[in-house]
């Protein structure tokens, strides 16, 4: 009866986000126990205690990109436009225009940016995080960058894994930038 509960809950997800959780439906089915650790990520990777909202989801979008800009980005972004994450901030983000972004966006971009590329700018970066949020702050960007991940790697571990080369953005279909086009963020511009 567990396993028919969190097969509805995941199907109610899926559907809600026009996700497929075959992958997920597939743990369930062959290693339930498995399937019960692995929820405890899903609710890890929702971890936010101080950064806002635009940082957080700066931070997720930018480690879901890193991993493969299929369902999983879109996912990611939908769930941005459901926090009140303005459209032109996720575009931004997605598309790596630092100019377009908020000072919060800005700042959960550049951190995220910095640790993923294992920048020598990722410790100004994190001092300029913990500045404005504390170490809580820290944290959420860093658990929001690097927990996102692992669902695509377990996807495409299990053969389900997809990549696109655009997001839906409401009515506005966005082609991502990759980390290849070399951002770069003047540490004064976050100040």
């Amino acid at each position: 009866m567990q396993n028919d509960r969190a097969r509805s809950e995941l199907r109610a997800f899926g559907a809600h986000y026009d996700y497929d959780v075959t992958y997920l439906e597939q743990i369930l089915d062959t290693a339930p126990e498995a399937y019960e650790r692995f929820t405890v990520l899903t609710e890890l990777a929702r971890h936010r205690q101080a950064a806002p909202p635009e940082a957080f989801y700066a931070a997720k979008l930018l480690g879901a990109l890193e991993e493969d800009c299929g369902p999983c980005v879109q996912l990611v972004v939908d769930m941005a436009g459901e926090a009140g994450i303005a459209p032109e901030q996720i575009a931004a983000v997605a598309t790596r225009e630092p100019e377009a972004m908020t000072p919060d966006t800005l700042l959960g971009f550049w951190f995220a940016e910095s640790l993923l590329g294992r920048s020598p700018e990722v410790d100004t970066a994190r001092e300029a995080v913990r500045s404005r949020w504390g170490t809580a702050g820290v944290i959420d960007l860093t658990l929001g960058l690097q927990i996102g991940r692992i669902f695509h790697m377990v996807k495409t571990g299990l053969g389900f894994g997809k990549t696109c080369q655009q997001i839906r953005l409401g009515d506005e279909v966005v082609a991502p930038a990759t980390a290849a086009a070399g951002t770069v963020i003047e540490a004064e511009a976050v100040a």
